[in-house]
């Protein structure tokens, strides 16, 4: 009867230890499985140092707004995810390639972000963003003959796009909305959405999104959404 017992119990913490090992397997294969998407979709490798690239607000040169603050914080924390280093630099200070350092590139290209305007016109020439003097659609976004307004604090749009520049082994995530929230927001979006952005893009090595954050009043930058893949558009030579 003891012996029984005990052969009860040796098999059931046997059975307990089997269960265990293979949850544990199948937790540590997920997380391996995420980490591999992400460098995928960020393409940025352990051990590589991460620039991001640093707007000003609008009118105040010098300073930042709290929501590219939070954009950046969401890069670095997604940087020191994948076991990268971080370095943040002014985007007025910063000129040249971003050479071997993957490079996240925060804010709008109309007086906040000089970069953006740059790495815009040179690399996406299919995207337009209108200046806030605009008659009909001041900062509006405009790609593929549509344009897709800014309503204050109510809805706003931002792009999320990925490319090599000139002179770079590797490559910029261009994060450029019509305001800061929407900077905010689709930071944060790739931040947790990029299993949706692999799903949405045809190849991760380049591609360019239109992110929609609807109801900023309500839901803020976390009600960010996927409005359309743009990438044919946005990188159409001559366009």
């Amino acid at each position: 009867m003891l012996a029984g017992a005990i052969g009860d119990l040796l098999l059931g913490l046997l059975a307990s230890c089997l269960s265990g090992l293979a949850v544990w397997l199948w937790q540590r294969g997920r997380h391996n499985r995420d980490l591999r998407l992400r460098m995928r979709v960020v393409g940025a490798r352990p051990g590589d140092t991460c620039l991001i690239v640093m707007n000003n607000k609008y009118g105040a040169p010098g300073t930042t707004h709290h929501h590219d603050v939070q954009a950046m914080i969401e890069a670095a924390v997604l940087s020191h995810g994948l076991q990268c280093e971080v370095e943040i630099v002014r985007s007025d200070d910063f000129r040249g390639s971003n050479g071997d350092k993957p490079e996240f590139c925060i804010g709008g290209p109309l007086g906040s972000n000089v970069r953006s305007a740059g790495h815009l016109a040179h690399s996406l020439p299919g995207v337009l963003f209108h200046p806030y003097t605009h008659p009909d659609h001041p900062l509006a976004i405009e790609a593929g003959g549509e344009c897709y307004r800014w309503d204050r604090e109510n809805e706003g749009y931002a792009l999320l796009a990925k490319f090599t520049a000139p002179g770079g082994s590797r490559p910029v995530l261009l994060i450029c909305g019509q305001s800061a929230v929407t900077n905010h927001a689709a930071a944060y979006f790739l931040r947790h959405s990029y299993r949706q952005i692999a799903d949405a893009v045809s190849s991760t090595e380049r591609f360019c999104l239109l992110l929609r954050v609807p109801s900023i009043r309500t839901y803020g930058f976390q009600g960010v959404t996927l409005e359309r893949d743009l990438t044919d558009t946005a990188f159409a030579p001559g366009a």
